[in-house]
């Protein structure tokens, strides 16, 4: 009797304890626990040592999404519960899925969503499976956003796809008690023969563009040549210009020179003739008359020399030069 009491007490100090430590919870940093009393909403938990009343307080689970790796290496996505609520930022990787634009054109899309719950106890009671309630909304919200769109703009039109996701799909969810901070396109893949037809024009354009270039390269390398050749010939024919001014100014200041020794020999003979009583204008006549005459018999050839009539006059002023040179 003794013995089986004291099996009896060392039970129950073993339940009573059981029983208190059943009731401590302690909630990690950026976790919460939303705990119901009797079947209803009582309060939501802190980081931290919480005590609950076993029996009387529970835990209510939230349903989560995970992903796993199969046993060939594909991604399987599943849902579990648990009752912990991860306050963090958390990022949902969204399988591929078929879409069509506004040129019913089908592509295929995946998207990144990154969102946060910021009140637990909305993201428990106003939806039943918040993970799956999320990706359905966001596929189909993907969907009109990218029917609106032609192929075009939504290959080029990625930051406004994004924006445009995150407001409509922050609106929906907030009731939900959850803040969509961001959405992303990872990949858009239309059909391999509009990539093709994609390509093909690309090439094309790129072609374009280098002929263009190279016709503007062109264009530009004849238009200084011309500009150099132009260039070229005003500095040719400036020069030539100044060549000639240059020369004719020589040629006139030489046959200044020349006439003023010619008009200076003429004085000094007109006075050395007018000395001696004799005729200057005979004397440079007949001068002139034998330099001409010098000129007309010089050369290899032999030449036969006519002297007309008149020039007896001229000959007999010859004679009076010995005279003069006499004197």
């Amino acid at each position: 009797m003794g013995s089986g009491g004291t099996i009896i007490l060392i039970g129950l100090a073993i339940f009573a304890v059981l029983f208190v430590l059943s009731g401590i919870k302690i909630v990690q940093q950026s976790e919460t626990i939303v705990v119901e009393r009797l079947g209803r909403y009582d309060r939501t938990l802190t980081s931290g040592i919480n005590i609950l009343i076993p029996i009387f307080d529970k835990p209510r689970e939230i349903t989560w999404r995970y992903v796993v790796t199969g046993y060939r290496g594909e991604a399987i996505v599943t849902f579990r519960k648990r009752p912990r609520i991860d306050l963090r930022e958390t990022v949902y990787d969204f399988p591929k899925q078929n879409v069509i634009t506004r040129d019913n054109v089908s592509t295929e899309i995946n998207a990144l969503l990154y969102f946060q719950i910021t009140n637990p106890v909305k993201a428990l009671y106003e939806i039943e499976n918040l993970p799956m309630a999320i990706e359905k909304l966001t596929q189909t919200t993907l969907r009109n956003v990218i029917g609106e769109l032609d192929l075009d703009e939504t290959l080029t039109s990625r930051d406004t796809i994004n924006s445009k996701l995150r407001i409509i799909l922050d609106d929906a969810t907030n009731k939900w008690g959850v803040k969509v901070n961001r959405v992303e396109l990872q990949d858009i893949n239309p059909p391999k023969d509009i990539r093709d037809a994609m390509e093909k024009q690309m090439r094309a354009e790129r072609d374009r563009r280098a002929k263009i270039l190279e016709a503007e390269g062109l264009k530009q390398s004849q238009i200084l040549e011309a500009e150099g050749y132009k260039i070229s010939e005003i500095n040719r024919a400036e020069g030539n210009k100044s060549a000639q001014i240059l020369n004719a100014e020589g040629e006139a200041a030489a046959r200044v020179k020349v006439a003023e020794a010619e008009a200076e020999a003429i004085r000094k003979v007109s006075d050395a003739v007018a000395s001696k009583n004799g005729n200057p204008m005979s004397y440079l006549i007949a001068m002139r008359y034998l330099e001409t005459l010098k000129e007309m018999t010089s050369g290899e050839d032999n030449k036969t020399v006519y002297l007309p009539y008149e020039a007896t006059g001229i000959l007999s002023s010859i004679g009076g030069i010995k005279d003069i040179l006499k004197s």
